[in-house]
Order: C-alpha cells, then sequence, then structure tokens
C-alpha cells in the first residue's frame, strides 16, 4: 500500500521542472506581446510626429482647412516620408481658413539649437509669400534668445512660439479635459444680452493658458465650456466665476438641471501675461 502511495507521488524535480517550463512560455508571450508596442526607430522622428500631427489638430480645431489624410497620417507612414531623421524644412506647411481664405497660417519647426537672431533669418527665408501670410507657428526644441524675441516684433502677421515637447500630446483630448467651444461674436453678445451682464464680469482666462494658445484666441474672445458632472461630481449647470473668487464678485447665471449630466460654464479671454 505504502508503495503504491510513493508510486502515484509525482516526482518534485519533474513538477519544478514543469513549473519552469510554464513560466519561460509564459515570460516568452508576454515579451511578444510588449514587443510589439516598442518603437524601434528614432526618438527624434517620434516627437516631429507627434507635434506635427497635433499642429495639425490645432489648426483644423481654429477652422483651417487641414486634410484628414494628414492627420491620421500613421508613424511608420511619417518616417517612409520624412524619414528617421526629418529634414526640418520639409515639415513646414500652410493652411487656410475655411471660411475666410485670406487667413493664411505658416507652420516652422526649428533644429536643436538655441534660436538666435541668425535662426530667425533663415526662418525669413522660408516664407514664401510673406505679404499674404496672417500667422506664423514656430515649433522650438530649445530656448528662443531675447534678441531673436526682438526680431520676431518686425513682423507685420501674428507669431506664436511653441515648445515641441508641449505638442506631444494634444491637450484637448484629455479625458479629465472639458470641452471648450470658442464663440462667435454674435453667440458672445446674444450671451451678454441674455444673462443682462457685461464682458467684464465673465471669468478672465489667461492669455497664456494652454487652451487659449491652443485656440489662438485673442483678447475679448469668449469661450464655452462644458464640464461633465462624472468628472466634476457636480449636479449641472451654469456658473460664472471671477479671475479673483470672492462672495462677492461670485455670479449664478442658471438653476441647476437634475436631468443633464453636463456642466457648462463660459470663460473670457484677456490679453494679460
Amino acid at each position: 500500500m505504502e508503495q503504491n502511495l510513493l508510486e502515484g507521488r509525482p516526482n518534485e524535480e519533474e513538477a519544478t521542472h514543469q513549473e519552469q517550463e510554464n513560466g519561460s512560455f509564459r515570460m516568452e508571450s508576454l515579451g511578444r506581446c510588449l514587443s510589439s508596442f516598442v518603437d524601434e526607430g528614432s526618438t527624434e522622428s517620434h516627437r516631429y510626429y507627434l507635434s506635427r500631427r497635433t499642429v495639425l489638430e490645432m489648426l483644423k480645431d481654429r477652422g483651417y482647412s487641414v486634410p484628414s489624410a494628414e492627420i491620421d497620417l500613421s508613424l511608420q507612414d511619417f518616417r517612409g516620408i520624412y524619414g528617421q531623421n526629418p529634414d526640418i524644412e520639409l515639415l513646414k506647411f500652410s493652411a487656410t481658413h475655411v471660411s475666410d481664405p485670406s487667413k493664411r497660417m505658416m507652420v516652422i519647426f526649428c533644429g536643436p539649437r538655441v534660436v538666435k537672431v541668425s535662426t530667425i533669418r533663415l526662418v525669413t527665408v522660408l516664407i514664401p509669400d510673406r505679404d499674404s501670410l496672417t500667422g506664423l507657428i514656430l515649433v522650438l526644441q530649445n530656448n528662443i534668445t531675447n534678441q531673436a524675441m526682438k526680431a520676431l516684433d518686425l513682423f507685420k502677421f501674428k507669431i506664436e512660439i511653441f515648445q515641441i515637447t508641449d505638442l506631444l500630446v494634444n491637450i484637448t483630448k484629455h479625458i479629465l479635459k472639458p470641452k471648450h467651444q470658442v464663440l462667435s461674436e454674435q453667440a458672445k453678445q446674444r450671451l451678454l444680452k441674455q444673462y443682462s451682464i457685461e464682458e467684464k464680469q465673465l471669468p478672465r482666462l489667461l492669455k497664456k493658458d494652454a487652451i487659449a494658445r491652443y485656440y489662438g484666441l485673442e483678447r475679448g474672445q469668449v469661450v464655452k465650456v462644458t464640464y461633465d458632472s462624472d468628472i466634476t461630481r457636480m449636479d449641472s449647470g451654469l456658473a460664472f466665476k471671477s479671475s479673483e473668487p470672492s462672495a462677492e464678485n461670485e455670479v449664478q447665471l442658471s438653476k441647476t438641471n437634475q436631468e443633464t449630466k453636463q456642466k457648462p460654464a463660459v470663460a473670457v479671454c484677456l490679453d494679460r501675461f
């Protein structure tokens, strides 16, 4: 009887060996799974790809004509076109506004070195038809000198500066970011009339705010911000608050609506730094 029990007991060495084989198989499978997410290309091309896609989405959200094929371009296709070390001169592009064809925006990427006056001179050469240009976006990878900033003041059109690290992710697509909608001048006036308020009673949105920069907001433009109650854990409603909140200047403009799951609000962008 004892002999039969001993014969039926699995060999400990065989069991250990089997566990090692199973564990090795699971690790190999996991390794193959993770390897599919590993980018074997250059970091430089990946950064250019992500930042360029964000700029394309940004211009489209501003109302410019941007082909969807450009936005949906895959990283592999991007590298097939521009290579592992893209030429920054080939990355530049321009876009025309859909509703106002007279507005044309150009985007130029700068190299990894510090942007000096000489760099600005080179940028000037890269801009064709400067007279028809109404805006320029410079994507930097390093600092810009004070002299170069002064040189930018000589341009007749608006110039916006972004660091490439700020464009690796489109902030408006983040799940915790509320929806923003830029109101037209007519919608803005209807809003003020509806609630019998003046523009100065709306909360301030600094021009250096990330959302203000994304949409290229100017002084006096109004943005409608829609909050999801699942994120804010608040009942829906319409609230306006001053940039310096206090009991005296807080303004509530509508009652709570229990049937909706969103909370709209409006902010005005002022020319403040």
